[in-house]
């Protein structure tokens, strides 16, 4: 199995949205019990809980990208 991360960005890019893409990590979780399982150690290893795990994720890949566009406005904004 890949990395679940992937599976993660992979969710929010085909979705559009936090909300729809998490409604269906959910539906997918719940018929492949290896995911499961992968998701329960990553929850552990983040230091998330199983309920906000990929929200969570989902969180800090937002502000990630939000500080790449603000570094990228700050070096525009330089010129």
């Amino acid at each position: 199995m890949t990395d679940i991360t992937e599976l993660f960005d992979s969710l929010l890019e085909q979705a559009g949205s936090i909300d729809i893409a998490e409604a269906e990590f959910k539906r997918i979780i719940h018929t492949d019990p290896e995911l499961k399982s992968a998701y329960h150690q990553w929850c552990d290893e983040y230091g998330s809980s199983e309920r906000n795990g990929f929200f969570d994720y989902c969180q800090d890949f937002k502000k990630s990208q939000d500080d790449i566009w603000d570094s990228l406005n700050n070096d525009y904004d330089e010129y």
